[in-house]
């Protein structure tokens, strides 16, 4: 059997979607998937292997410029590349009217949510078989309740399994072991937790034994993260690393502090522990799916009676706070081997 998927954006959302991968390919023997996803998130499909061909697609990047798209003749090249292979099913997993208008040039019958189900209820309109999937469940639940609605079989009752095949992934990048990653960089800037909390937090991952590495991916993250390191000679900021690189690097960590960011759940992913901090957003329906993750919510943070931290929302939520959390994570692997 050969599915077509349809999940462009965002890093998060695309990883949410594997666990369904999964539950099909347990069901269904045999079953191969191809998936259009944005060009900057093409790695993270391919690190699953029920996952046969990726064909990225440059949306964010084409309707900034129509013309240049259609002139180069990339826009073209997709739709051929879109329309080279007749599938058993097309399923566009994330119910937007982009996502369903690429789903419908594809060659196969049209799976997706229903007008009660999918964010932009239009997009319903554009599928052969509109699926009834309940709000209020975590994005992932709903995802892996789609395909299984979509390609007949019944959802197993355990949690979702990632299953990624990690020798897709760079390794042995960091020398000094054992070591925690900071996950800070994201798009929202009342998102960011404290750059002065993480300062603190990093003395006291040192004094525990531990070294802290620190990706980014833009100049912006880049700064920041060499302002953390200033405070301690035991903070490595790591150069640019591709995906696969970065997941490597997390694949073979302690554990990880991230913030509601795309690496936050990549690190779910990869069933690294980690504790994800949560300030304007809630982790209720979205937040990093697994068992070995932690989510610490400004709203269920102690009030103090401390000077206003940047941004202010994350004030109560303190190093000393997450530190907590983080030393019990740490603890695990010592209590086990005893």
């Amino acid at each position: 059997m050969k599915v077509l998927i349809v999940k462009t954006t965002s890093m998060g959302d695309v990883i949410h979607t594997l666990p369904a991968l999964t539950d099909a390919a347990k069901a269904i023997p045999g079953i191969k998937f191809d998936w259009v996803v944005e060009e900057g998130f093409a790695e993270v499909p391919r690190w699953h292997p029920a996952v046969d061909k990726v064909i990225p697609v440059a949306v964010r990047r084409w309707r900034k410029s129509v013309f240049n798209t259609i002139r180069s003749g990339e826009w073209r090249r997709f739709r051929k590349d879109l329309k080279a292979r007749k599938y058993d099913a097309v399923i566009d997993a994330q119910g937007l009217i982009k996502s369903a208008l690429i789903t419908r040039m594809a060659k196969g019958p049209k799976y997706g949510l229903n007008k009660t189900s999918a964010r932009e209820p239009a997009a319903s309109r554009f599928y052969d078989h509109p699926q009834d999937v309940a709000w209020g469940q975590h994005a992932v639940e709903r995802v892996r309740q789609l395909f299984a609605k979509s390609l007949g079989y019944e959802l197993p009752e355990r949690m979702g399994q990632f299953q990624l095949d990690r020798t897709r992934f760079d390794s042995d990048l960091i020398e000094k072991t054992p070591y925690v990653v900071f996950i800070h960089g994201t798009t929202w800037a009342t998102k960011h937790w404290p750059e002065a909390y993480w300062c603190l937090l990093a003395t006291k991952v040192e004094a525990a034994g531990y070294h802290v590495v620190i990706p980014w991916g833009s100049e912006k993250e880049k700064e920041r993260a060499n302002c953390i390191a200033k405070y301690s000679a035991n903070i490595e900021v790591l150069p640019r690393l591709s995906l696969a690189g970065v997941a490597g690097v997390i694949a073979n960590a302690e554990a990880a502090v991230a913030v509601d960011t795309g690496l936050g759940h990549l690190t779910a992913a990869l069933e690294t522990p980690s504790i994800s901090l949560y300030g304007p957003t809630s982790p209720d329906l979205v937040g990093a799916y697994g068992g070995s993750q932690i989510h610490l919510s400004v709203k269920d943070c102690p009030k103090v009676d401390i000077p206003r931290a940047d941004p202010a929302i994350f004030t109560p939520m303190t190093p000393d706070y997450v530190w907590l959390a983080l030393e019990q994570i740490l603890r695990k692997p010592v209590e086990e081997a005893v």
